[in-house]
């Protein structure tokens, strides 16, 4: 077994790894970013290593980099974690060139199972079932046209290369092939640097179910069950569970005699996901399932299946890494209860999923029976425009799928997040639909659902009082031991009353505090009154700069607490400001103080997660000031400033 390992890759994963690693007795070494200099696994880790820029083509992508910071620290394996270099066949040949293990598969393997149509041709002809499509190299229009006729529409154009839903087209009729064509390729071109693409057959009602697949160096090949990824946006998962719903005993040993078929096809040694499409229109039948993709590498969701089978999937990757033969046979491996995993992440749901960027001013999980929380960020740290805005997962784990899912909901509702747009009302909508409930799930419910699941509650009358009270500053509960502390807004003959004013999105609220003699608070807004008790707005209500979050359930409402010095210094200026719609990095900077624009020209472009938003001038006008470039701003923040 190592003495001591380099993980290549960062936060949540990153964390997860030196867990195991821990208990297991290995020293971690960590590697960052300029942007990662404080992060959780550089704490965590025995010792860490700078390895560049901010931006992973700097950092995280340069393998030689990442290998010689393996040497000099003295490690004698480098684990990939997922995504960045995990599947990049030239590191694993670099990393054992420089005497180095690299813990997954083989280069061969990963090469295999790298370009999509090339591996299905090779699940094909080891008798994996496919898609009925068309995998072959010609590319001409004429004959994928052909062979989108003699498949049947309606078909789905996919890149070869790359994945997440990008370089895909579905097609219903002929005369919308060359277009849908064109599109895809611009699109796999422009994303994967290959513009080549195969042509398949669209199920009409598609699951998305995976097999966890292990092998080792000895010739033995186990899974460990099935996964459900069937909940997605863009192509991308959001919940994902184990074992599948509706899965019969027929179904399971089915699929997964070909997910080991599939594995033992390549010689393939650690873990690995066999990714199946599934037409579930009949329910899940034998004869309806196919092979899809191969991802050589630990996944994102694999603690719904250590959740159900009790096995450290971290563990076995170093026991087979170090040449140990799998640590279970096939028949000891346990199938107990069910699991589900909900991804939080710092993004606009309503807005098309918009990611996000922010500060955790305030990070609380949920904690009790069956609940594990994965994490690789603290309260203070940054959500940055530079990496995936993956802020944990809640995994939850019942002795049934009723139970599981009713953990995970409450599991949400009790998770409180403040300082970022997050999409903890949209995953606890969806673990509370009736259809999710009922296991009736497929690729395209999120879609279908997107309005219906992603409809903002709005705050109460008493969510608005707890605004007010956090806003203005009053200890509802007492935060010290001076008997002081605890009487808040006390006055010797009666109670002082404080006028608060907030925004909720464009609505103003004017609200009226003041706090009884007992320590509880009254409120009002207009003609309406209400109290709030001394402990009641204990840890529903928090105050971060310029705004307070009161959470309501799975529900986050954010109030904006105007600065009166600002609205002074805007009030002196005209009051005429454009602000930033939505956190993010000022990209580029395209105009200057005393400048003189014209409405509609573009003053700078507005970066979120990889997303340009061009910002313009909404009139004419003089600039007074303008943010500068490289700036990072939270939604609200004055990007421009016009003379009066």
């Amino acid at each position: 077994m190592f003495d001591k390992i380099l993980i290549a890759n960062r936060g949540e994963i990153a964390c997860r790894i030196i867990r195991t690693t821990r208990r297991m007795g290995i020293a971690t070494v960590a590697v960052y970013s300029d942007a990662d200099a404080h992060a959780l696994h550089v704490e965590m880790a025995d010792e860490a290593h700078h390895i560049g820029g901010s931006p992973v083509s700097d950092s995280y992508l340069v393998g030689n980099r990442i290998i010689q910071a393996a040497l000099d620290s003295g490690a004698q394996a480098i684990h990939p974690g997922y995504g960045f270099l995990s599947e990049n066949p030239e590191f694993v040949e670099a990393v054992e060139a420089s005497g180095l293990i690299f813990i997954g598969p083989s280069s061969r393997a990963i090469r295999a199972m790298g370009l999509k149509d090339a591996a299905k041709r090779l699940m094909d002809r080891a008798g994996v079932p496919v898609v009925p499509g068309y995998h072959g190299e010609a590319q001409e229009l004429v004959v994928l046209a052909t062979k989108a006729r003699e498949i049947g529409y309606p078909v789905l154009i996919k890149a070869r290369a790359g994945g997440g839903g990008r370089g895909m087209r579905r097609v219903d009729d002929p005369d919308a092939f060359h277009e849908a064509l064109a599109a895809a390729k611009r699109e796999a071109k422009a994303a994967f640097g290959d513009e080549r693409v195969l042509v398949e057959k669209y199920i009409e009602k598609p699951r998305h179910i995976e097999v966890q697949v292990f092998g080792d160096m000895h010739g033995n090949v186990v899974h460990l069950y099935e996964r459900d990824c069937s909940a997605q946006r863009r192509h991308q998962k959001v919940i994902e569970e184990a074992p599948a719903p509706g899965m019969s005993d027929e179904m399971r040993a089915a699929m997964t005699e070909a997910a080991v078929t599939a594995a033992r096809a390549i010689a393939y040694t650690g873990a690995g996901t066999i990714e199946f499409i599934v037409d579930a229109s009949e329910g899940l039948r034998p004869d309806r399932f196919w092979f899809m993709e191969m991802n050589t590498r630990l996944q994102v969701e694999h603690p719904v299946t250590e959740m159900i089978t009790g096995v450290d999937l971290v563990e076995w990757q170093f026991r087979i890494a170090s040449g140990q033969p799998l640590p279970l046979r096939q028949e000891e491996i346990p199938l107990d209860g069910h699991a589900f995993e909900a991804r939080l992440y710092a993004e606009d749901a309503a807005k098309g999923f918009l990611p996000a960027i922010g500060t955790l001013h305030h990070l609380e999980f949920p904690q009790g029976p069956g609940v594990r929380v994965e994490t690789g960020v603290r309260p203070g740290d940054a959500i940055s425009p530079f990496y995936d805005p993956m802020i944990a997962k809640l995994v939850c784990h019942g002795h049934d799928r009723e139970q599981a899912l009713s953990r995970l909901y409450k599991a949400l509702t009790h998770t409180r997040i403040a300082g970022s747009v997050v999409n903890t009302a949209f995953l606890a909508a969806l673990a509370g639909d009736s259809d999710f409930a009922a296991g009736e799930v497929d690729t395209g419910m999120i879609e279908r659902k997107h309005a219906e699941l992603t409809k903002m509650a709005l705050p109460n009358f008493r969510d608005v009082a707890l605004a007010a009270v956090g806003a203005n500053r009053i200890a509802v509960t007492p935060s010290g031991q001076d008997p002081w502390d605890a009487l808040g807004g006390y006055a010797h003959f009666h109670p002082i009353e404080r006028s608060v004013q907030l925004l909720f999105g464009e609505e103003e609220v004017a609200a009226r505090v003041s706090v009884n003699r007992n320590g509880s608070a009254r409120v009002a807004v207009g003609p309406m009154t209400t109290t709030i008790a001394q402990d009641a707005g204990s840890g529903e209500a928090v105050r971060w700069p310029g705004h307070v979050t009161v959470f309501a359930g799975p529900s986050t409402h954010n109030f904006v607490v105007p600065d009166p010095f600002e609205q002074a210094e805007a009030h002196a200026a005209g009051g005429d400001a454009l602000r930033a719609p939505m956190p993010g990095l000022v990209k580029i900077v395209r105009a200057a103080a005393g400048d003189t624009v014209i409405k509609g020209q573009s003053l700078l472009m507005l970066e979120a997660m990889k997303m340009e938003h061009t910002i313009t001038a909404p009139h004419d006008g003089v600039i007074e000031e303008i943010t500068e470039q490289g700036s990072q701003v939270t939604e609200g923040t004055v990007l421009v400033r016009f003379r009066e």
